[in-house]
This record gives C-alpha cells, sequence and structure tokens, in this order.
C-alpha cells in the first residue's frame, strides 16, 4: 500500500546521471554529484522519507540553470511515476556565483607578481571547481577582481611533480587530510603576494 521512498530515490539517482551525459553540450562543463542518500533507519521498515543531497559545478549560468532545471524535472516526474502523493521538496542552500577574474587586472597583479617572485614561480591556473563566496564582495560593488591559488610545497617537491606531470596528485590539497604546507616560506610567500598585488595598485613604483 505503501510508496518506498528508497526505491523512488534510486530511481532518481540513476536518472540524474543523464544530465550531464545526456542533456548537457559536449563542450560545456557541468558536474552533478549526488553526495548522500539518507532513507530509513532499518531493515523492515519502510521508511516515510529519503533526502539526497546534491552538489552542483559548472562555469556558466546557464549551464548551471539548465542542470537545476533537469534536477526538478526529473525529481518531480519520477515522483509521479512511482505514484507519490507527497510533492517532493526542495532546498537551495551553499550557492556560491561565479568567480570570473578580470583580464585587466588578472595581468596587472601577474605582471607585478612576476617581477617580484620571478617567472618560475608564477603560471596561470586553470578552471577550477571549488566553491568560493569571496566574488560576492566585488560584485555587490562593481569592482573587477582576480583571484589566485598559492602554494605551499618544498620547492624540490613541487619540481618533481610538475616534471611528472602529477602537481595536483601528488600535493594534498586545502581539502586533504594530508595538507600540511611547509610553514616557510609559505607564510612568508602568501603575506609579499597580498602586499605585491597591493602595491600594483596603491603605490606606483615602490618596491617590497
Amino acid at each position: 500500500m505503501s510508496v518506498d521512498p528508497v526505491v523512488l530515490a534510486s530511481s532518481i539517482v540513476l536518472r540524474l546521471q543523464t544530465i550531464v551525459s545526456r542533456e548537457t553540450k559536449p563542450g560545456d562543463f557541468a558536474v552533478v554529484t549526488v553526495g548522500a542518500l539518507n532513507a530509513g533507519a532499518t531493515s523492515n521498515i519502510i521508511p516515510d522519507r529519503a533526502t539526497l543531497l546534491l552538489n552542483i559545478r559548472s562555469y556558466d549560468n546557464q549551464v548551471r540553470a539548465r542542470a537545476l532545471a533537469a534536477i526538478e524535472r526529473i525529481v518531480r516526474g519520477e515522483c509521479a511515476t512511482a505514484g507519490s502523493v507527497q510533492e517532493p521538496d526542495f532546498e537551495f542552500y551553499d550557492q556560491f556565483p561565479l568567480t570570473r577574474n578580470d583580464e585587466a587586472v588578472t595581468a596587472q597583479v601577474t605582471n607585478a607578481f612576476t617581477a617580484h617572485f620571478g617567472a618560475e614561480a608564477v603560471s596561470r591556473a586553470t578552471p577550477q571547481t571549488a566553491s568560493e563566496d569571496f566574488s560576492r564582495i566585488p560584485d555587490a560593488f562593481g569592482v573587477p577582481y582576480t583571484f589566485w591559488l598559492l602554494g605551499g610545497a618544498e620547492p624540490d617537491t613541487y619540481r618533481a611533480a610538475v616534471a611528472k606531470g602529477t602537481a595536483f596528485q601528488d600535493i594534498p590539497g586545502n581539502h586533504s587530510p594530508a595538507f600540511a604546507p611547509v610553514i616557510n616560506p609559505t607564510l612568508s610567500m602568501g603575506v609579499q603576494a597580498q602586499v605585491v598585488a597591493a602595491l600594483s595598485y596603491l603605490a606606483k613604483g615602490a618596491s617590497l
């Protein structure tokens, strides 16, 4: 007599996999991950609900909007197919805007870093899928910005990883339990980067 939310949730999870593979244009970047499926507490009782936790990543706001619309369409459709009399609830949280670096600002800061640290120490980062709320502040004031990443590995370790083409895989990131940046010169380099970036705007011709 019941609608089993475990079976229903499982159908939704499988169907959500088609958003990227079948509904996202080749060349457009999108990630739709079901990070958690929570339902029930014991083996012989059908629960009254199931909760799915999803994570969406994209580099384009239109791609993101299409993914969100597809998620809602699929969830509602699977609920209707299962004969669920209860409408699904959608809660959106931890939403962050796209961080899009201003070309002119990025060029100016990059030139300042290159002059101070040397060309070997500065490189252009690839697009990142990290969640970041930094851009909310400059967006609110209409201010152009640039967001940079700072490495914290022993120079020899970093060079070896770069030589193998596995720098990002071999060096633990800040969400890894093995993350342990070398305090110095990481701390010193971080402070210098902040000051150099500021001086490139606030003190023409000044040096550190």
